[in-house]
């Protein structure tokens, strides 16, 4: 354990590239980075937010939920996990309008502009192409769906 407190300086280099890692889809290297940072920090919860982003950016939309709940109850003021959940939950089609008001409460609330612009830019996607209206090919299966049931 002495061995390690020589690298504790570098737990935030080890987040910021297992971060990287997740946006260059290298699960692994993101995985070992992240466990990695969380020896020299086991107390810290940005590695944690870190898997829950990985699980995010793979579509693992529960786990990331289950990831970022875990965070805010150690947490509750965390910005980023706040919003990261609002988003994990508004990618959920049973889960939108839970994830749409955690957005807009991280939108007005959260002191880091970025996690502002963040919030925002997740609500107007929802607006745009989650609640998005029906295209006419879609009213026009729609009308014939009735159409067969009225007969």
């Amino acid at each position: 354990m002495a061995q390690l407190q020589q690298f504790k300086d570098h737990f935030i280099l080890l987040c910021e590239a297992g971060f990287i890692a997740v946006n260059q889809a290298d699960e692994d290297a993101a995985t070992k980075l992240f466990r990695a940072s969380t020896l020299l920090n086991p107390h810290n919860v940005l590695p944690k937010i870190g898997m829950g982003y990985m699980h995010m950016i793979k579509l693992e939309l529960k786990h990331a939920c289950k990831v970022f709940e875990e965070v805010l109850q150690k947490e509750p003021n965390n910005e980023m996990a706040k919003a990261f959940l609002g988003l994990s939950y508004a990618l959920t089609a049973s889960e939108v309008t839970k994830g749409e008001r955690i957005l807009e409460e991280s939108a007005k609330r959260a002191h880091d502009s970025m996690v502002k612009n963040l919030s925002q830019a997740a609500l107007d996607f929802i607006e745009k192409f989650i609640k998005k209206a029906p295209t006419p090919v879609e009213m026009q299966k729609k009308t014939e769906k009735n159409r067969k049931k009225k007969r």
